[in-house]
């Protein structure tokens, strides 16, 4: 049977009129057209098993085998696009897709000649590199692994809804001309995952926007031995790929051993991790992560370990690696030390630290097929940035791993200040699940921050989607109370900022301080606004984010009102700022507000606003969408710039 025999047989005939015929030049206009949203579709209808590399291959070759032979006729199936309504080249090129990616994922039969969807493609194909696209953020990898789940079908029925717009009349069309036997078994499938339509646009699912990493060079070096040596060296370095050595068994996830190092073989045995005593903390000066002792149900596992350490030295095509921004993803120099291995919800988690990094290893229970390796700077972490690290997220939820010296943990809505922290159990540093602000839905009703006590205090930090939790802190930057973050004021401070900590999601932050640096009466009576600057630090020092932001009377949230990246603004070496905003009274005035901190001697804006005030604060009557350039004096006469 052609491939145009097939999609003429599913053609929905209740219309009562002919299907639109399709020729070649028509189905390859609209090929090309549509070409990054076709591929697309066809890597998140392809199984994940087959490793990220090789789906983005795949996606393209399907996509590019697409066309039709010669003239046939297409599914009236609309496309619900701008630029795709009525195209009767696009539906069926999109029909070719579909089936041709279901087919991928069926298993190969010993009586049945595999199809050719089934097989590696021969083109496109790249020598000497893995490709992959983006890492997103911790929403994306959970979408990712709901949809791994899923079977093929209701892969595509989730696709078709969310990246196609299709209703489910038409997707169940779809799916019965791609040859799905129960389309609504897998309608009703796809249910199950959360509608989070918008994430499939996100890179991490886009096969054309790629990064690239050099394939096993010890591999390829073996390989082009091999090419030229006799059959004999041939056999050698076959030998060489099944010899496991002295004490070395299966490594799972990781990618084959080509050559082995003695120095780097020292690094990945676990017989030499660094495994500190339980009450080393104790006597020690140093509160960081090289006092954690080894902790969890598995910390003698050598099987898990050996896996472990051998997938961080050299992952293989199918585990998921992500990395904070600018953490390097290499294996370690020596012997790590072993923080943790255990049962975490329905993975198997390995936490170790080299000095510089955390490195978290999961594998699913049943196997190591889909295991994840996530990287983590925490070079000169100390006290509270050194209290917790993240576990495992799963449901919504988050659990974490606290240092050895935190006598307790509790979770807050740092949304509502005055509810109070609900304590959370902790079974041997671990602690009981706690919903997760990185997880929760687009609508920001609470943000649950993890809040831990030890003898130097209570402590606030927040998951943000990354290893470590970043540690939240509120005052005047450079003075004793910016370390205070559960206070009163302190709490009150962040509560109407709270949201805005989803903009530092996966960027490496390693603190978020919140300082309310003035207030300011409004015009016509309308009460007291706050103005609040928020900066959060990153690890690797660049990228740090800083905002102003204006809360007035009765507002559920704050409003941005300046932000800038890498300024020394609202930080302990400048802790000075100055924002304006404008705004609306009830009556239907509008205003120029400006407020800068308390050492501020005088505010002067230009432009399409001229007016000046003496002190910290300057009111200006103007109109909607104006334009002013802000500045500033210091009691000293030094210039102050205006966040931008």
């Amino acid at each position: 049977m052609q491939p145009q025999d097939v999609a003429q047989r599913h053609a929905p005939t209740s219309t009562g009129t002919a299907d639109p015929v399709v020729d070649v030049e028509q189905a390859e206009a609209a090929l090309v057209e549509h070409y990054p949203r076709l591929v697309r579709l066809a890597y998140l209808v392809l199984p994940p098993g087959i490793g990220r590399s090789r789906r983005v291959l795949t996606a393209h070759a399907l996509v590019q085998r697409a066309l039709p032979r010669g003239r046939t006729s297409a599914s009236v199936i609309p496309a619900q696009s701008t630029g795709r309504d009525g195209d009767a080249g696009y539906a069926f090129v999109r029909l070719r897709v579909v089936r041709t990616a279901l087919e991928a994922g069926l298993p190969l039969r010993r009586r049945a000649w595999p199809k050719r969807s089934q097989l590696p493609p021969l083109l496109p194909q790249v020598w000497g590199l893995r490709l992959f696209p983006r890492s997103g953020g911790a929403d994306e990898l959970a979408l990712d692994q709901r949809l791994a789940a899923l079977s093929g079908p209701a892969r595509a029925a989730y696709v078709l809804r969310g990246l196609e717009k299709l209703p489910d009349a038409d997707a169940h069309r779809v799916l019965t001309a791609a040859g799905v036997a129960d389309p609504e078994a897998a309608l009703a499938q796809a249910n199950a995952v959360p509608a989070q339509y918008a994430l499939l646009d996100s890179p991490e699912f886009d096969p054309c926007s790629l990064q690239a990493r050099p394939t096993d060079l010890m591999r390829r070096r073996q390989h082009t031995k091999a090419a030229i040596a006799a059959a004999a060296a041939i056999a050698v370095c076959g030998a060489l790929v099944a010899l496991p050595g002295d004490g070395w068994g299966p490594d799972g996830a990781a990618a084959p051993v080509y050559a082995q190092n003695p120095a780097a073989e020292a690094a990945l045995d676990p017989g030499r991790l660094i495994r500190v005593a339980p009450t080393a903390w104790k006597s020690s000066a140093r509160t960081d992560f090289s006092v954690w002792p080894a902790r969890g149900a598995l910390a003698q596992d050598t099987g898990l370990l050996r896996r472990a350490l051998a997938v961080w030295a050299r992952p293989g095509e199918s585990v998921r690696v992500s990395a904070t921004p600018g953490t390097q993803t290499g294996g370690p120099a020596g012997p790590p030390q072993l923080l943790y291995a255990g049962d975490v919800d329905n993975a198997r988690v390995v936490l170790l630290h080299d000095g510089l990094r955390i490195a978290r290893y999961a594998e699913p229970k049943d196997g190591t097929h889909g295991a994840a390796l996530d990287f983590a700077r925490v070079d000169g972490a100390a006290g509270p940035e050194a209290s917790a690290l993240v576990l495992s997220r799963a449901d919504g939820n988050v659990r974490y791993l606290t240092a050895p010296w935190v006598t307790k943990a509790a979770e807050r809505d740092l949304r509502k200040p005055s509810s109070g922290a609900m304590d959370l159990d902790l079974t041997d540093g671990v602690t009981a699940p706690q919903a997760s602000p990185v997880q929760q839905p687009e609508a920001c009703t609470a943000w649950n921050v993890l809040q831990l006590t030890d003898a130097s205090g209570t402590h606030l930090s927040t998951d943000l989607g990354e290893l470590v939790p970043a540690r939240l802190t509120s005052g005047r930057p450079g003075s004793a109370d910016a370390a205070k973050s559960t206070g009163t004021e302190a709490l009150a401070t962040w509560a109407p900022f709270a949201c805005s900590l989803a903009a530092q999601r996966s960027g490496g932050v390693r603190s978020v301080n919140a300082w309310a640096y003035a207030d300011q009466a409004l015009p016509e009576a309308a009460g007291t606004a706050d103005w609040v600057c928020t900066r959060a630090e990153t690890w690797r020092g660049a990228g740090t984010a800083v905002l102003a932001q204006f809360h007035t009377p009765g507002g559920r949230y704050g409003a941005v009102a300046a932000k800038a990246t890498d300024v020394t603004a609202c930080g302990p070496r400048d802790p000075h700022v100055l924002a304006g905003v404008l705004w609306k009274s009830e009556a239907g005035s509008w205003y120029l507000l400006a407020a800068g901190s308390s050492d501020t001697a005088s505010i002067r804006t230009t432009g399409g606003v001229t007016a000046s005030a003496q002190g910290r604060v300057l009111t200006a009557r103007t109109k909607q969408g104006t334009q002013a350039t802000l500045t500033g004096t210091l009691d000293d006469g030094t210039p102050l710039a205006a966040l931008r």
